[in-house]
C-alpha cells in the first residue's frame, strides 16, 4: 500500500528504435528549440524507466509537464512534443447583443444582496466570463465600484450668482483684481504617538493611528486667480472679527487704486455686522457670494486641497506655533513659483449640467 504523499512510479515508456533515434538527434542538434530539447530529452529518461520526479528534476520541467509529454509522445510520436497546446476559447463570443446586456444589466438593475455589481457576480448572473464582462465596463468606462457625492444648492438665486463668478472668472475686469477668499478652520496641531516610520522600496511611509493634538488654528487665504499667489494669515478662531483683521491685512497687501474683487461663501462670518462696517465706505471693493452649498464654485478651496494633501495631513507638529510657522514656510515657497487654476467651464455649461443633474434626481426619486 502506498503511503499518503509519495507519487506511484510510472511505467517505464516504450519506444521504437527508430523514435528513440529521433529523439538523441534532436537533443544533440544546436537548432532545436531549449523547449523541445528538455521534452525529447524527458522522453528519453522516461524509457529508461527513471521515475517521472527524477526526470522533472533533471531536465528542469514542472512534473505536470512530463506527464503531459509522456502523454503527448504516446498519442502523437515525436512529432508531438513540438506542438503547443491550443488554447480554450471562450464559450461565449461578445455579440453586440451580449454586450448590450451586460450594459443594460449593470445600469439598471441590482444585484440581490448588495448595492452594486461586481465582475464575478455580473458575469455569474449572466453566465458569461468575469473577462467578457470586464471589457465591456472598461470600453464604457463604467466603474459600478466608485460612488462620488454630490449636492444641488437650493439658492433661488443660484443662476444670477454663477454667472456672476463665472463671468469673473472667465472675464476678468481691466485694471482690477479677482481674489478668491475663504477659511480653512480649525487645522489640528496633531503629533503621532510614535516616531514615523521612514519610507522604504516596497514600504510607504508608515504612521501610528493614534495621535496627540495640542490645538487648532484656522487659515484665512485669498487666491489671485490671475497669478495665483496666496496672501494668507492664521488666527484662532474663525469668527467675523478675525475676518475683518484678515481683510484689513489684505487692505495693505494690494494697491489702493485698484478695483478689488472677492469672491466668498455664504459663511456667516462673511456678512456680519463687523464686515459691513468695514466694507460700507470702501467703494472700490466688493464680495460676489457664491450659491450656497457651492463651495467648489470658490478657486481657494482648490489651493486649501493642496496645501493639505501636501503639507498638513501627514504633518506632525507639536504646538500650533510650530504648525503656524509651518503653514507660513509653504505659503513663501507656493509664491516664490505660484501656478492659476485654468478655468474653462462657462456659465450655460454649468447650469445645463446642474439642470440635468435636477432631472435625474428627480426621475430616481
Amino acid at each position: 500500500m502506498l503511503s499518503w504523499g509519495v507519487f506511484p512510479p510510472a511505467a517505464r515508456l516504450a519506444i521504437g528504435a527508430t523514435q528513440k533515434q529521433q529523439l538523441e538527434a534532436l537533443v544533440r542538434a544546436g537548432t532545436t528549440t531549449q523547449r523541445l530539447a528538455r521534452r525529447c530529452q524527458a522522453i528519453l529518461l522516461a524509457s529508461q524507466g527513471v521515475a517521472n520526479h527524477a526526470i522533472a528534476q533533471q531536465t528542469g520541467l514542472s512534473r505536470p509537464t512530463v506527464l503531459a509529454t509522456r502523454t503527448a509522445f504516446a498519442r502523437g510520436g515525436v512529432e508531438a512534443l513540438g506542438r503547443r497546446p491550443r488554447r480554450k476559447r471562450a464559450g461565449r463570443v461578445l455579440t453586440p447583443a451580449v454586450e448590450q446586456r451586460i450594459l443594460d444589466t449593470t445600469l439598471t438593475t441590482r444585484p440581490a444582496a448588495g448595492t452594486h455589481w461586481s465582475v464575478r457576480t455580473l458575469a455569474k448572473q449572466l453566465g458569461v466570463s468575469r473577462m467578457m464582462v470586464q471589457r465591456v465596463w472598461q470600453r464604457h468606462e463604467i466603474q459600478p465600484h466608485r460612488v462620488e457625492k454630490f449636492k444641488l444648492s437650493r439658492d433661488p438665486k443660484f443662476e444670477e450668482k454663477v454667472r456672476d463668478v463665472v463671468g469673473l472668472y472667465l472675464d476678468p475686469p481691466e485694471r482690477a483684481l479677482v481674489l478668491c477668499v475663504d477659511e480653512k478652520s480649525q487645522i489640528q496641531v496633531l503629533d503621532r504617538t510614535a516616531p514615523l516610520l521612514p519610507l522604504r522600496p516596497g514600504l510607504p511611509e508608515r504612521q501610528t493611528h493614534d495621535y496627540k493634538r495640542y490645538g487648532t488654528t484656522t487659515l484665512f487665504a485669498a487666491f489671485n486667480i490671475l497669478t495665483g499667489k496666496v496672501i494668507g494669515t492664521c488666527h484662532a478662531r474663525h469668527r467675523g472679527r478675525e475676518f475683518v483683521k484678515f481683510l484689513q491685512h489684505l487692505e495693505q497687501e494690494v494697491p489702493a487704486d485698484l478695483e478689488v474683487h472677492l469672491i466668498v461663501d455664504n459663511y456667516s462670518p462673511h456678512k456680519s455686522a463687523a464686515v459691513q462696517r468695514w466694507l460700507k465706505p470702501k467703494a472700490r471693493r466688493r464680495f460676489h457670494f457664491t450659491p450656497t452649498s457651492s463651495s467648489w464654485f470658490n478657486q481657494v478651496e482648490r489651493w486649501f486641497g493642496l496645501i493639505t494633501d501636501r503639507m498638513i495631513r501627514r504633518g506632525t507638529f507639536r504646538s500650533v506655533a510650530e504648525l503656524e510657522r509651518a503653514i507660513y514656510q509653504w505659503l513663501a515657497n507656493w509664491n516664490t513659483d505660484p501656478k492659476g487654476f485654468v478655468w474653462t467651464a462657462t456659465a450655460d455649461v454649468i447650469l445645463g449640467k446642474v439642470r440635468r443633474c435636477k432631472e435625474l434626481a428627480g426621475t430616481a426619486h
